[in-house]
């Protein structure tokens, strides 16, 4: 592994008015000397516009004196933009968090995720291989096991039969990696992403989703009738393993035929403890009430809905982590009651305020 100082370093992260984005820009920040780091996302309406200008007005009062911070409104899909930066920061690390996500929204509107996810990361890589960087960090995510039935999932596991088409985008970024790394010699990792949860997270996810619902006085509906279980992620935990996988790149060798032996690894980013969810919910309103979200009088039976299971879904994601404990000494450690407390707290200052 070639081992990286991100202090006085150049860096990209793509997506950063997102909810993974931003919060590693915020830990960047706390941990970085004489960096300069640009910011750069299309504030798409996806969701919510405001929570990501909420993001961005946080990030930029943070700012420490000393590093050079820049944002720029702009989609990776657009490639002289994506030249342009290059050319101009000649970047040292790039982490690729710019994406269109969720699993639904890609059964209706497909465009968008051949747009960002293929085009866009396309992009990205030409950007890499036409001005050479110490190592290039994309997210991947846990989709990519489709419906595998063996748990807990590992990147051992075959990954050919993805439910989705925001799945077969990821499991695209992968090859595309892998191919770029092996004739290009660029040092590539992917990080699969579990279920990542956390204050000023997405509001599409359901912990976030549930929260809006029952505050309105809707039913909330629970699929696969609550038998799935979900490796939840604290979003710290996912910063955590991110700051340290930018700083151990792949290390470049050669092969026996004297070419490139591509420098390029994929690691699961998860708890490794699947929560049913059913439990997940009772967790959630007992900390919703905790944080005065909610009246402590709620009925929560009254606001549950058992459904079938919707297409694209999986029942279990379930994360082996073993080779992200083996190669950067982390594993995540934040419990979902931890996690969800953080939340619910944050829900209630923001929204109730």
């Amino acid at each position: 592994m070639q081992q990286i100082d991100l202090n006085n370093k150049t860096i990209l992260v793509t997506g950063a008015a997102g909810f993974i984005g931003s919060n590693l820009v915020k830990r960047l920040f706390k941990d970085l000397s004489g960096a300069t780091i640009v910011n750069i996302d299309n504030m798409n309406d996806y969701y919510d516009v405001s929570l990501k200008e909420s993001r961005l007005k946080e990030l930029e009062a943070l700012k420490p004196e000393g590093c050079n911070y820049q944002f720029i409104k702009g989609d990776i899909a657009d490639k002289p933009l994506i030249d342009k930066l290059f050319d101009q920061y000649h970047f040292d690390v790039v982490v690729n968090l710019a994406a269109q996500a969720g699993v639904r929204y890609s059964i209706t509107n497909p465009d968008a995720y051949i747009q960002s996810n293929l085009i866009g990361f396309y992009n990205i890589l030409e950007a890499c291989r036409n001005h050479p960087v110490e190592h290039l960090v994309y997210a991947s995510s846990s989709s990519v096991y489709g419906g595998n039935k063996k748990v807990p999932f590992s990147t051992d596991d075959r990954v050919d039969n993805p439910v989705s088409l925001y799945a077969a985008t990821k499991k695209s970024n992968e090859l595309m990696a892998h191919c770029y790394s092996k004739l290009y010699d660029i040092p590539s990792t992917g990080l699969r992403f579990f279920t990542v949860y956390g204050p000023a997270g997405r509001p599409d996810m359901a912990y976030f989703g549930f929260t809006n619902k029952l505050l309105k006085g809707d039913t909330i509906q629970i699929y696969n009738y609550g038998n799935c279980r979900r490796d939840f992620t604290y979003v710290d935990d996912i910063v955590e393993g991110i700051v340290r996988v930018m700083q151990g790149a792949p290390e470049r060798k050669k092969g026996d035929d004297g070419l490139p032996i591509p420098p390029y690894a994929v690691y699961n980013i998860g708890g490794g403890q699947p929560e049913n969810l059913l439990d997940f919910v009772t967790i959630l309103q007992e900390e919703l009430v905790r944080a005065g979200v909610l009246p402590q009088d709620f009925d929560f039976e009254a606001h549950k809905q058992l459904v079938p299971m919707q297409p694209g879904d999986v029942p279990t994601t379930y994360a082996d982590a073993t080779a992200l404990e083996r190669d950067y000494g982390f594993t995540p450690k934040i419990t979902l009651r931890e996690g969800l407390r953080h939340f619910a707290e944050w829900y209630a200052q923001f929204y109730k305020k």
